[in-house]
């Protein structure tokens, strides 16, 4: 069986008292009675662009990993998830959207490194200490928000430019902001035992009922930047790449091809046997952060089975 014919490039259903759908980069969400259906499909995305050929298991990995990190930091905020009826499929609460992006950082990395080598210190308004090498530890976590764009690149924003503009209440931006500390926290001590890193993640909020919500996914590889936390001091001591479990081979294989989203350039086809070592990366990266075996799920009419595990959902309900 062909790579595609194993994966979710796209669905197209109608159920019963749906009322919307929208196609975004990732997820193909369904909107029913007072629920959001969101199904978690194999395309992947990077500099803004849903790159050509999707990567088995991916959606499987990302809503598992998704639906275990939310279930585990219950207790630390209210968040939009109520079932998850198949492997790629979570259910909840249609929040109102809050148009900006909370991503916090606690290492010199990616965007913050790049930023920083181009001989800038401040990064959303927040100042970088001088004398910093590429994955330095910041002194304590930076929050760096971006404002969620309907399509095309999200831009770097600043909280005071943020209140300035009246994008987000003063009070529930600063929840936000409470929310985001406590979630990375968590998420560090549980990176810790497993032996990783947390490095960079982003976390998205809604209103339900006038309450600052958590939606989306957190602590994914797509959402989220993981070190091996074994050896990290000895790499950094001698100016080593860190050991990442992360999508950021993948970032750093386009740009080798010539693709960083700019105009004018051409995504590069991936072949198939990159597109099976991306899907192992995704499957390892499920394995260490949750500790669990990961159970591939059926997918000879992998459509076919959501469709029927939605259904059923929607009958019981």
């Amino acid at each position: 069986m062909s790579i595609e014919k194993q994966c979710i490039s796209k669905t197209n259903f109608q159920f019963k008292g749906q009322t919307n759908y929208y196609k975004g980069k990732v997820r193909d969400v369904y909107s029913i009675n007072d629920e959001l259906i969101m199904v978690a499909s194999d395309r992947i995305s990077a500099f803004d662009h849903i790159l050509t050929r999707p990567i088995p298991y991916k959606g499987q990995v990302l809503n598992q990993i998704a639906a275990y990190f939310i279930k585990n930091t219950e207790d630390i905020c209210p968040n939009w998830i109520n079932a998850v009826p198949d492997p790629n499929v979570s259910v909840g609460k249609a929040c109102e959207p809050i148009r900006v992006e909370m991503v916090i950082r606690a290492y010199l990395t990616g965007h913050a490194w790049r930023t920083y080598k181009s001989g800038l210190r401040t990064l959303c308004g927040v100042s970088l200490p001088e004398g910093m090498k590429e994955h330095d530890r910041f002194p304590q976590p930076i929050i760096t928000p971006a404002t969620k764009a309907e399509e095309g690149h999200d831009e770097d924003i600043s909280k005071e430019e943020i209140l300035a503009k009246g994008i987000v209440a003063k009070d529930i931006y600063e929840k936000m902001e409470a929310y985001t500390h406590k979630i990375f926290e968590r998420g560090t001590q549980m990176a810790a035992e497993r032996g990783l890193i947390l490095v960079d993640t982003k976390y998205e909020f809604g209103l339900y009922n006038g309450e600052v919500t958590l939606i989306d996914e957190i602590h994914t590889p797509d959402s989220s930047r993981y070190f091996y936390a074994d050896g990290y001091e000895d790499r950094q001591a001698q100016g080593l790449a860190q050991k990442q479990l992360s999508k950021e081979f993948v970032r750093e294989w386009l740009m080798d091809n010539g693709f960083q989203g700019k105009e004018g350039q051409t995504m590069p086809n991936m072949p198939d046997e990159f597109v099976w070592k991306v899907s192992e990366r995704y499957i390892e990266l499920y394995e260490k952060v949750t500790g669990k075996t990961f159970q591939k799920a059926d997918t000879s009419n992998v459509i076919k089975r959501i469709e029927n595990n939605i259904s059923n959902y929607l009958n019981n309900i």
